[in-house]
C-alpha cells in the first residue's frame, strides 16, 4: 500500500481513495490472500512506497531474477 495513494489530490485535495474504494481495496487483498493460502501460496502486504519497499523485499528474498511491475497513469488536465 502506497501512502501517496491515501493522501489529497495536486488538484482540488481531495483523497485520492475515498473510504468505500479502500474498503473495496482491502476486501480485495483479503480475498486474494485466502485464495492464494488456499492454494499453497501466500501474498506479501507491504505499506510503503513501492520504490522502496520492492527493493528491500528484493535485498531480502536475495535471489530475485525478474521483478514486473505497473505505472499508474496521471492525466494532467489543462483547463
Amino acid at each position: 500500500f502506497d501512502p501517496r495513494h491515501y493522501l489529497g489530490t495536486h488538484c482540488f485535495g481531495f483523497p485520492k481513495t475515498g473510504p468505500h474504494r479502500l474498503r473495496f481495496l482491502l476486501e480485495s487483498v483479503k480475498d486474494l490472500r485466502e485464495t492464494l493460502k488456499r492454494k499453497g501460496s501466500t501474498l506479501v502486504v507491504r505499506k510503503g512506497k513501492p520504490e522502496d519497499v520492492v527493493r528491500d523485499l528484493i535485498t531480502q528474498l536475495g535471489s530475485v531474477s525478474a521483478v514486473a511491475f505497473h505505472e499508474e497513469v496521471r492525466e494532467i488536465l489543462k483547463w
